[in-house]
């Protein structure tokens, strides 16, 4: 039944004053109510959590303690009052960054709304945070296994039979169930971003973030902002709080690719974080620790440079306690078969074109470059081919012109044949195709399956007259 009398008695002004404590320490969102001048008046127990702040350590100081993005913006446009709110009135599902109190980040929903009393006489503000960093941490998740799903064959989306390729999967395996440091060694476009992904997705961290920064692609000082964050100040164009890759991996794995060309007092600094698990921001003195796992790629011959004095000693020791090497893909040409039916099968999902693989002398070209570009290059070419094709077969001059450009005739396992029979060989084979057409080059090329600019380039590596194949 219905209890009129307990109703009244909740909906008295002075017995929700009495529980107002408790209705607002039931709260996941974190709540702080902020006088005019920026002090914090009020705060629940979620904001307490969120923080690492007892609520005596926050009442009556400045609510510029949580460093927060958003906040030093609207104070910086604040006609003559703390902040902007007050002028605007409101803030709705407003993204922002703060600071904990051991210097840690975490990304919130800010929503925030002014007080005013009866006579319409501004108080202060109410403000809400929601904590969204797991749900950052998951959409970055699903981006990673998005990424895997374009390639369901294979190790982990690595694709390859040969021994060579079988002995690479063995050693991830094994890698990925230690926390030391892994360091990946191969040409450029061997897949060594997809060995960091496979080491991360069988490790024990696979629950935890995957980062990863290409260290090639920035300066000294933007590299060392990348990798540990800075602080709003922290140099010219440091308009906002940054959190660095390191502090973004925790609990996860860091992938570093190109690590040969970080410079050497960077590399001091991730020596430190690899042997203490300690860093400072870029302007700031307070040590962040974390527990990350580091994975490094390189293309270069580190031992050389430490040689040369172009690479510390000490720090290479540290990255190369877990080296694994990945072949080139003229080292495992008997894998080309996969690569291409795999390339095929994703690009054919991605246009919507029927080509439904490869004609056997188009094959029998690729088997004949030594890719220098590796797999890469590889998928490369395929894109032009389906660039030019339309349906069915793919074939040889539908690929770029490169491959016939650079043959280098190569066996399954890289083992080539002799280059000065070969050479012959297809001297002659040309000269055959050239008279029977009676110098028509594209017919010529027709016959021998290539592309007419292919004809043209061989005529001109072998010096070949067609005025006397005419005549002849």
């Amino acid at each position: 039944m219905f209890n009129k009398k307990l109703l009244d008695s909740l909906m008295n002004e002075k017995s929700i004053h009495r529980y107002w404590k408790e209705i607002l320490n039931t709260m996941n969102d974190g709540l702080a109510v902020i006088g005019p001048d920026g002090a914090i008046l009020m705060v629940n127990q979620a904001l307490e959590r969120m923080t690492g702040y007892s609520r005596e350590e926050l009442i009556g100081s400045s609510c510029a303690l949580f460093n927060c993005d958003t906040c030093e913006i609207a104070r910086s446009t604040g006609k003559g009052k703390w902040c902007s709110l007050f002028d605007r009135g409101y803030l709705t599902n407003k993204r922002c960054l703060l600071m904990r109190k051991d210097g840690s980040y975490f990304v919130a929903l800010k929503n925030a709304s002014v007080l005013k009393n009866i006579d319409g006489q501004l108080i202060g503000a109410v403000e809400t945070l929601t904590d969204i960093s797991e749900i950052d941490k998951r959409d970055q998740q699903i981006e990673q296994l998005s990424k895997l799903l374009v390639s369901e064959k294979g190790f982990h989306g690595i694709i390859g039979e040969s021994l060579a390729m079988q002995r690479v999967f063995e050693i991830i395996e094994k890698a990925a169930q230690s926390d030391a440091p892994v360091i990946v060694y191969g040409e450029s476009g061997t897949g060594k971003e997809l060995v960091a992904r496979a080491i991360h997705q069988l490790g024990r961290r696979r629950e935890g973030p995957y980062i990863q920064l290409n260290c090639a692609a920035l300066n000294e000082s933007l590299l060392e902002s990348e990798l540990f964050g800075h602080v709003k100040g922290a140099f010219t164009g440091a308009y906002n709080h940054r959190v660095g890759r390191f502090e973004a991996a925790n609990g996860g794995d860091l992938f570093l690719d190109e690590i040969g060309d970080v410079p050497l007092p960077i590399q001091v600094k991730l020596l430190r974080v690899l042997e203490n698990k300690q860093f400072e921001r870029v302007g700031d003195h307070r040590s962040i620790s974390v527990d990350v796992r580091v994975i490094t790629a390189t293309n270069r011959d580190l031992q050389k440079l430490v040689t040369e004095g172009r690479y510390r000693e000490d720090f290479f020791f540290r990255i190369n306690v877990i080296p694994i090497y990945l072949p080139p893909l003229r080292e495992r040409m008997e894998d080309i078969p996969l690569l291409v039916e795999s390339f095929i099968r994703q690009l054919s999902t991605k246009t919507g074109k029927s080509i439904t693989g490869m004609s056997s002398e188009a094959m029998t070209q690729l088997m004949s470059y030594q890719w220098p570009g590796n797999v890469r290059e590889l998928k490369s070419a395929l894109e032009y081919a389906f660039v030019i094709a339309e349906r069915g077969l793919i074939q040889p001059d539908q690929l770029p012109a490169s491959i016939f450009e650079k043959q280098v005739p190569c066996a399954p396992g890289g083992a080539g044949h002799d280059p000065v029979s070969f050479s012959l060989n297809e001297k002659s084979t040309l000269i055959q195709a050239l008279q029977k057409t009676k110098g028509n080059q594209s017919e010529a090329a027709r016959l021998l399956g290539v592309s007419r600019v292919t004809v043209w380039h061989r005529m001109k590596r072998y010096g070949v007259d067609l005025k006397k194949i005419v005549r002849s």
